[in-house]
Parts: structure tokens; C-alpha cells; sequence
């Protein structure tokens, strides 16, 4: 990258039903989530065709074939949360999970993961081992670097080093960034500044903050969250944080027109982006395209789009989480 450009950055939350154990039946999702596998290698195909770089924040236990494979990497440690059923540990141990990646597809993405490897220009990072939450009570810090041990561990199958990290439930913890250094992680990905987006816990939160991060998807409610690449803080022991700007909201056959409103608001917000210089970042889980893949890829298609003629513009590229902290880090690099 030559620094002074405007810069794309797409960070995915890959998690599976992980992503939401505690509170999603297992029945009820198999669609859901036969769907999110389905529209993964669709959005790898659209990614490769129009070179644009992806960092992929993988739950640790889906990085597996089989549950021996996957029981082999649990952490000398399991996270002591308050409420049990947090615990994806808790999880197993209550309601069981399959045997491989054939019979529990929720469960294992070993498949997928080699795909998102060999596709050129995606970034292979970490959503924690075991989905951990870092604000929630009971955990320790100790039980968190055991997980982020356990989760690099897990990637050594693939031979990757993780080297960015997104936590779960955007539960971002400033007293958690040294022990995602010395494990290995140089680049996490930060909450927007808004009120709304402080999330202390997945228990309880406020209606009045969900509703204003809804809003913020269609209305200008939050500050503006385009940002230069220079006011990245670079602090020794610690690494870069980047924050999100904007979450790629599910499709709603509710919405109608505001579907079409939060494309455009996001491609807007690129051009802010691409005439200031300045960093963009786009986040979203794969999941969310489980409900109408067909209608999400389209929107996600527009995007990709708007983004190509700011490239060939010269206005602006694409780059990982990784990429961009090795751009803040060695300014003179070009990539």
C-alpha cells in the first residue's frame, strides 16, 4: 500500500453456531447455518475476482475434523464465567456435538478454513478458541490467554500464525491487549467511539443501545467513523486497534427501501473515505447471510463494486487487518 491512500478494510466474524450456543437450538439453525456454508465460498469467489483482501476472525474450535482433534486443543485453562452456560466447554458437556465436520457441520469448518487459506489475499485470524467473552464476570485473564494459546495451537494444523484478533460479542477489553501481544497478536479490531458500541456484557444490555446501533445503520446517529491511518496508536507491548467502522447489517424483507439506504450509506462513506484519505472498515458475520444469501450477496455485491471503481481510481485499496497495522507500523513498506 502507498500510505497516503484511502484504505478498505473488511474484518468477518466466522464462528458458526459458536457464535451463539448459549441461546440458538440446534434445531432450529441447521438451515440457517447450511445456508452461511453454502455463501462462503461465494464470497471468497467474489472477493478473488475483484482482489479484495479479508481477514477471516475464526472461532478456534471450528479449526477441527473431528472432536478428538478438537478435544486435543482445549486450553489448560476453561473460563469460569459466572453463568455456566456461557461457556462453550458447558455447552458440550450439556448438549453434546458430533463426531466430524460430516455429521455436525455447526460445529467444524476445517473444510472451509482450507478454502479461505488458498484463496489469495484473505487473512486467517482469531474470534478466541472458544467464542470468550472478556467482560463477562468470572473469567480471568489468565483463562483468556489459555484460550488465545489454545486458538493459535489450533491453527498450527493449518501452519498459520494468527496475528489478528476480533473479540467475541465486539466485548473489547483495553486490559486484555497486552496478553494479545504476548500471544502473538499484533493488530485487534476496536469498537467504534459511539456510546452504543460500549458492550459490557452479552447479559442484559440496554434496548436503548441496540435501538441506536440500529438507527446508525440508516441515519447519521453515531460520529463520523472514517478515520487516518496515522491516528492508530502504536504502543510498545501492545497491538494496533483498529477500529470497525460500519456493520454490514442483514437483509430485511421488512425493510424495503432501507435496504437500499444502508448500501448506499456505506458506499458514501467510502467516498468520505476515499477523498480524505482515510481508513475505512466494514464487519460482518458470515452468518447473517443465512437467512436470504441470495438477497445479502447482492447487496455485498454492490459494495465490492463501489469499492473497484474507487480502486481503479486510485483512490483507494484493499487490505487486511494485518496489512494495515504492517502499513502503521513500517510507513515506508509498500504492499
Amino acid at each position: 500500500m502507498v500510505p497516503h491512500k484511502a484504505a478498505f478494510i473488511i474484518s468477518l466474524d466466522f464462528e458458526l453456531h459458536w457464535g451463539g450456543f448459549e441461546k440458538w437450538p440446534v434445531a432450529q439453525y441447521q438451515q440457517y447455518f447450511a445456508n452461511t456454508r453454502a455463501v462462503i465460498p461465494r464470497m471468497l469467489d467474489l472477493f478473488v475476482k475483484q482482489e479484495v483482501h479479508v481477514t477471516w476472525a475464526t472461532v478456534g474450535m471450528l479449526f477441527h475434523q473431528s472432536r478428538p482433534q478438537l478435544q486435543a486443543h482445549f486450553p489448560a485453562t476453561r473460563p469460569t464465567y459466572r453463568q455456566q452456560r456461557l461457556s462453550a466447554y458447558h455447552f458440550i458437556d450439556e448438549h453434546g456435538i458430533g463426531d466430524s465436520e460430516a455429521s455436525d457441520p455447526l460445529h467444524y469448518a476445517d473444510s472451509l478454513i482450507g478454502q479461505i487459506i488458498a484463496t489469495p489475499h484473505q487473512e486467517l485470524a482469531s474470534h478466541t478458541f472458544a467464542h470468550y467473552y472478556c467482560n463477562e464476570a468470572g473469567q480471568t485473564l489468565d483463562q483468556f490467554r489459555d484460550d488465545l494459546r489454545a486458538a493459535q495451537k489450533a491453527a498450527g494444523r493449518y501452519n498459520q500464525k494468527l496475528r489478528s484478533l476480533v473479540f467475541p460479542r465486539n466485548q473489547f477489553n483495553e486490559d486484555y491487549l497486552r496478553v494479545c501481544f504476548e500471544e502473538g497478536f499484533t493488530s485487534v479490531r476496536d469498537n467504534p467511539r459511539d456510546w452504543f458500541w460500549n458492550i459490557q456484557s452479552t447479559q442484559h444490555e440496554s434496548y436503548w443501545k441496540r435501538l441506536n446501533r440500529g438507527l446508525d445503520a440508516y441515519f447519521p446517529v453515531g460520529r463520523q467513523n472514517t478515520y487516518q491511518l496515522d491516528s492508530l496508536d502504536v504502543r510498545p507491548g501492545m497491538p494496533v486497534c483498529i477500529p470497525a467502522s460500519r456493520l454490514l447489517r442483514p437483509y430485511n424483507p421488512k425493510e424495503l427501501f432501507l435496504n437500499t439506504m444502508k448500501i448506499a450509506r456505506i458506499c458514501a462513506e467510502m467516498d468520505r473515505a476515499a477523498a480524505n484519505n482515510e481508513v475505512y472498515h466494514l464487519w460482518w458475520h458470515p452468518h447473517n447471510f443465512g437467512s436470504y444469501p441470495e438477497q445479502s450477496m447482492q447487496g455485498l455485491a454492490r459494495i465490492i463494486a463501489h469499492f473497484s471503481k474507487l480502486r481503479d481510481s486510485a483512490k483507494m485499496v484493499s487490505l487486511s487487518m494485518g496489512e494495515l497495522t504492517d502499513v502503521r507500523l513500517f510507513p515506508k513498506t509498500k504492499s
